[in-house]
């Protein structure tokens, strides 16, 4: 784990948004304008897709892919000016929050100014051809990190943004030498040693299927040693098994319970149960009751908080990264109110250094966190169960998300189709 981690991101929310998609102006004005509302939600950090000018040669659909880049130090004209960013990070710092950008190093578009300028920066198959090591990426072509010019060129751009900007995601970073990011992430401490490391980790049949043809690919583990926070990949294909199957939501929390000894003590998951390049939420649980208990939990959960823009109004559809796609603001639909309440709730210093433990785990999941006198229980009801034990004492509680009152009586509550979040005193512990 990187030494220098900051426990406490572990009490902090992240809202994804994808500019072209985010307002009716699909550009950085459109998010400057929606910043309030974001505020209000409890977010502490702005995590934007690529904002870089995006390639047209093999271009997929008529905008083409973010992730398919030109030049790493502009902006897209479509989204706007260096200006216009920088006063959206101005922006988001008077109202405390941090920005962070995409960092996109395994590939660039084909038609991108080190393609022009450096053809000898890229990775080539056997006929000479420029390439990519993953088959359906046909808009890029992947940077060859076996030269050394490379590594300097791209720890430069870092530094570039690191002036600017409080923190970078870096996609499907495990595909890149890790001593790379060693490396980089040594230089850039030097001016910003507060600066968030996120690596977008890949699923474990990815690592296998890349190394099986060859390639390195850095598991989880590795990659701790780099970065801050990674996303929770490696039990995504838990999750989704429990969503097609409630019986196997016992299997989904004990690999989750598996990460406390498989990384470091000090690790951080994301827990981004959406994201672009996954399915809304929404469109893969039974209904409204379902995704409530389902984002409850997901804040509940040791590690950072997430929010894909449009989640807290239920977006149901996963915004196309080749066309404009507006995210459908559904105010009927909005459970802003109940996004806030996680948030604020999730930034107790107990979520960042408090002991965890699993108490239940099947159709209804009962955690609890310890840290000095506080005692919080979380009670998630995702398969309509009628009580369930839970490690309190016999007593009247209060429900933080509601208000309303939990009836404690022989260790046992009597359960509704809402999550009850308990703030207690040790004192209280069965």
């Amino acid at each position: 784990m990187a030494k220098q981690t900051d426990l406490l991101l572990r009490t902090q929310t992240i809202y994804q948004v994808f500019p072209r998609q985010h307002s009716k102006t699909h550009n950085i004005q459109g998010v400057i304008k929606d910043l309030d509302r974001i505020k209000s939600l409890g977010v502490d950090v702005i995590y934007l897709l690529p904002i870089h000018p995006i390639g047209k040669k093999a271009r997929k659909g008529s905008q083409g892919s973010p992730y398919s880049i030109v030049n790493y130090l502009e902006i897209n004209n479509d989204l706007g000016t260096m200006e216009d960013f920088d006063l959206l990070i101005k922006e988001a710092h008077q109202r405390d929050m941090k920005v962070m950008i995409d960092i996109v190093f395994n590939h660039t578009s084909r038609d991108s100014v080190y393609v022009n300028k450096q053809p000898h920066w890229f990775y080539r198959n056997q006929e000479g051809e420029l390439a990519n090591r993953v088959g359906d990426w046909s808009d890029i072509t992947d940077l060859d990190f076996g030269v050394r010019e490379v590594w300097d060129e791209l720890i430069q751009v870092l530094y570039f943004w690191a002036r600017k900007v409080d923190g970078f995601r870096c996609d499907v970073a495990p595909l890149i030498p890790l001593d790379f990011w060693l490396e980089a992430r040594k230089t850039i401490d030097q001016v910003r040693p507060d600066l968030i490391w996120l690596s977008e980790s890949v699923h474990p049949g990815f690592i296998k299927y890349l190394r099986d043809r060859g390639f390195e690919c850095y598991s989880d583990a590795e990659m701790y040693q780099a970065f801050d926070i990674l996303y929770d990949y490696d039990i995504f294909e838990d999750m989704y098994a429990y969503l097609e199957n409630p019986k196997k939501l016992k299997l989904w929390i004990e690999a989750i319970e598996r990460q406390e000894t498989t990384y470091p003590k000090n690790y951080i998951k994301m827990r981004s149960f959406e994201n672009h390049d996954q399915p809304r939420l929404r469109s893969k649980v039974r209904d409204e009751v379902h995704f409530i208990q389902m984002v409850a939990l997901s804040f509940f959960l040791k590690g950072t908080a997430f929010i894909y823009a449009g989640m807290e109004h239920q977006a149901t559809k996963q915004p196309s990264l080749f066309e404009f796609d507006e995210v459908s603001w559904s105010d009927k639909d909005s459970l802003e109110p109940f996004f806030t309440r996680l948030a604020r709730f999730k930034k107790q210093p107990i979520f960042a250094f408090g002991h965890t433990y699993m108490h239940h785990k099947e159709d209804v999941v009962v955690m609890s966190y310890q840290y000095q006198h506080q005692f919080v229980v979380g009670i998630f009801n995702l398969e309509h169960a009628k009580e369930v034990i839970v490690p309190l004492i016999d007593g009247i509680y209060t429900n933080f998300l509601d208000e309303t009152e939990v009836v404690v009586h022989q260790q046992k509550i009597v359960l509704s189709d809402k999550p009850i979040i308990i703030d207690t005193l040790k004192e209280h512990i069965r």
